[in-house]
């Protein structure tokens, strides 16, 4: 039998990750696991970033950050107010990065034993054009990935 101790739920907020909030819910419920949430801000490409001003970035770097960090905490209070008195631990992260890595970063990082996220149902030409960050940590994982479709 499975033994976790550390969730990983991969959120971007959507509809997908709200469906998903219930499979994490649950789990950590199950198993007295820590359920740790994290969103990645991806940055603007290195081709654009040339063609605009250093210091226009880091400002604007600066306040997605905080509005990212404004959005987890009240996904976190909707979602998982009572997380301590239903019996888990909850801990957040919101890191800038590029997507699929750093969720696998960060599940190394904090020795998560599951990645819950949820996925958008992207299908057809859609799919192949913007890709499917849930299929690239699927693909790429060397734990288990639990992901919920919207």
């Amino acid at each position: 039998m499975a033994n976790y101790k550390t969730l990983l739920f991969a959120t971007d907020f959507s509809e997908g990750a709200e469906r998903a909030v219930d499979h994490a819910r649950t789990l950590a419920l199950l198993t007295g696991a820590r359920l740790h949430l994290l969103h990645i801000i991806t940055e603007l490409s290195d081709k654009r970033r040339k063609r605009v001003p250093a210091d226009v970035i880091d400002t604007f770097i600066r306040e997605v950050t905080k509005h990212a960090h404004e959005d987890m905490q009240s996904f976190c209070d909707r979602h998982f107010a009572d997380a301590q008195a239903q019996g888990f631990e909850l801990s957040h992260n919101v890191i800038v990065g590029t997507g699929y890595e750093d969720i696998i970063d960060e599940a190394s990082r904090i020795q998560a034993d599951l990645i819950i996220m949820g996925t958008h149902g992207r299908t057809g030409i859609e799919k192949v054009l913007v890709g499917s960050t849930a299929e690239r940590v699927v693909r790429n994982s060397t734990i288990p990935v639990l992901t919920v479709r919207t």
